[in-house]
């Protein structure tokens, strides 16, 4: 599955191409907020618009060398905590996916060793894909997992990430940890981060067409079988305006010239607490905005960016300070008719609020 070389990962997910899951935002928002689990259905994969494009590409022209830094970063510390003899790369799909592919070129890069590389499932509400996680200790007996995201918001996904590998490590005698690497970790969520600022990860900014055509990952058990992997769908249609490969080739590119930044930045890394910082600013707008459900606060660039492209946004909160860097959540905003509103008193670029129905 996916349009990215098998030397760059495996994608251990099923693939459901000949199944309709597609709804429109506004009817999946409505069954999302209803009780039907996101995870039952898929968001409608739209081909962004040339001037989404260009802005796309522009800001990947300001953002590689800095991408490239936050990876060798990563990187770094991943070799320190794991080493390299048994290091397993496990993304989380599909945010994860092309961070981990870069993290095993800097690997490879800087150490001239090849490590295994894999994309899984986790959803929140209902964990990680275990009938993948036991195919890659089938595969590696000896592995150490670590696991890979792009950014954290509030602390969802690794929170699930805690409770998934709780429950896995209290089943196998294979343990798992729950220690997460992201390039940005602007809530505080994760232990191995390049940055705790809220900067944009330009793959971020696109759906499928920057991960490898591969949709977000979905558990239906009325067309899938429990004992088997999650599902995801590959994009064929989509083919001529993928950049997935060119994401990664581009960031690549930058890997050998950062070398003095990256140990640079090491040093500035070295508080690992997970304070879960994040949530408690959430709280605070959920409280301000008098908003029911936490889950309808997303904040951040890159969970901004989501809310923008695949749910039904209310509005979107802009932290002044930061107006320079959102020109994409700009657009993207006016593209859709969703008010902007300042709001400094938050430690995030911005945060999109979900219109509840």
């Amino acid at each position: 599955m996916g349009s990215y070389s098998s030397e760059d990962v495996v994608f251990l997910l099923r693939n459901v191409g000949h199944m309709s899951l597609e709804l429109d935002n506004v009817k999946r928002e409505q069954l999302i907020q209803s009780g039907v689990h996101y995870s039952e259905m898929l968001p409608i994969e739209y081909q962004p618009s040339d001037a989404y494009m260009s802005l796309f590409n522009q800001t990947l022209d300001r953002y590689a060398e800095r991408i490239a830094v936050a990876v060798g970063v990563v990187a770094e510390q991943i070799v320190a905590l794991r080493g390299l003899d048994n290091l397993v790369l496990t993304s989380l799909a599909r945010a994860g996916t092309p961070i981990g592919i870069l993290i095993k070129r800097y690997l490879k890069m800087r150490y001239n060793k090849s490590v295994p590389h894999y994309s899984i499932s986790i959803l929140r509400g209902r964990g990680i894909d275990e009938v993948a996680v036991r195919y890659i200790f089938a595969k590696h007996p000896s592995a150490q997992v670590q696991f890979v995201d792009g950014w954290t918001g509030k602390g969802a996904i690794a929170s699930e990430l805690i409770q998934a590998c709780d429950a896995f490590n209290a089943k196998h005698s294979q343990q798992l940890s729950a220690i997460l690497a992201v390039l940005a970790d602007p809530g505080h969520c994760a232990a191995i981060y390049g940055t705790r600022a809220d900067f944009l990860i330009p793959s971020a900014c696109l759906n499928s067409t920057v991960s490898g055509l591969v949709s977000r990952t979905m558990l239906n058990l009325q067309f899938m079988d429990k004992d088997d992997f999650h599902g995801a769908k590959y994009y064929q249609e989509l083919e001529g305006v993928d950049v997935s490969n060119f994401y990664i080739d581009h960031i690549t590119s930058y890997f050998e010239q950062v070398e003095q930044q990256v140990k640079e930045q090491l040093l500035q890394c070295t508080d690992h607490t997970v304070t879960w910082f994040g949530k408690e600013k959430v709280q605070i707008i959920q409280e301000e905005f008098a908003i029911k459900n936490i889950n309808l606060v997303k904040p951040g660039v890159g969970e901004t960016t989501r809310v923008l492209l695949r749910r039904v946004p209310w509005k979107i909160l802009i932290n002044p300070q930061h107006i320079d860097e959102l020109e994409h959540i700009l657009l993207l905003a006016q593209e859709r008719n969703v008010p902007i509103e300042e709001y400094p008193n938050m430690s995030y670029a911005c945060c999109g609020l979900i219109k509840e129905t």
